[in-house]
């Protein structure tokens, strides 16, 4: 793989086909466990390692399947790997595997995951899938960072709220408090609130791409002198 190929995936799966603004993929979880950055997090870095070694585990397998069962060989696969690390989570953050319950299995199931393997690791060689499933994952990762940093602030006034669940009591001191006496927002940090921040995601994403678009025509627009008049430069 060249270098450029690698910028591209990123590129891709991080900015130009992101899972949670451009292609909405697993709304489900992205907006339900978005209510603090702790939650968001874990889950999304949960999520990226499945997709990165998924991906990259099928692709050289891709020629061996018939093509009758890919789907449920995928699947079990994917079920594979999120078993492992629904113990792993279970044994090591307990407190944060009771909070995210059930959207850890759900994993296997994840359009996200299934859809990416379908779309490029069937069809790709394993360092480029699992590169790809990196970027894809780590593409929804910042999404909910974002969503979750901005939904925690809103609701509670507080940023790493819970991030002794992962990294144990010592790291309470972590915490940070936004805004001192803050007595909550709660549509904020309920499934409205969390509708209306990844809606202005999107329009933010939305108008940064046009507005690069927009620039990018402006610089390699051509002026064409008109007869008798003069080019724009002329007129110093």
């Amino acid at each position: 793989m060249t270098s450029q190929e690698i910028k591209d995936i990123f590129y891709n799966g991080l900015w130009k086909q992101n899972t949670g603004l451009v292609q909405l993929l697993g709304l489900c979880p992205l907006l339900a466990v978005s209510s603090s950055v702790v939650n968001a997090i874990s889950l999304g870095l949960a999520t990226t390692l499945v997709m990165t070694i998924a991906s990259g585990a099928i692709a050289p397998l891709r020629n061996y399947v018939p093509n009758e069962i890919r789907i449920p060989v995928f699947i079990l696969i994917i079920a594979v790997l999120v078993t492992v690390v629904q113990y792993m989570i279970n044994a090591y953050m307990y407190g944060l595997y009771v909070v995210l319950g059930i959207f850890i299995p759900l994993i296997v199931t994840n359009c996200i995951v299934l859809a990416r393997i379908e779309a490029f690791a069937s069809k790709n060689g394993g360092l480029a899938s699992a590169l790809d499933g990196l970027a894809m994952g780590l593409g929804l990762t910042a999404v909910l960072a974002v969503l979750g940093g901005i939904r925690e602030i809103l609701g509670h006034g507080t940023l790493l709220s819970g991030i002794d669940m992962a990294l144990g009591e010592s790291a309470k001191s972590l915490v940070i408090t936004v805004i001192p006496d803050y007595h909550g927002f709660l549509l904020a940090i309920l499934p409205p609130g969390a509708f209306i921040v990844l809606g202005l995601l999107i329009a933010t994403r939305n108008w940064l791409t046009l507005r690069a678009t927009n620039k990018s025509n402006s610089s390699d627009a051509v002026y064409v002198p008109v007869e008798g008049g003069c080019t724009p430069a002329s007129h110093a």
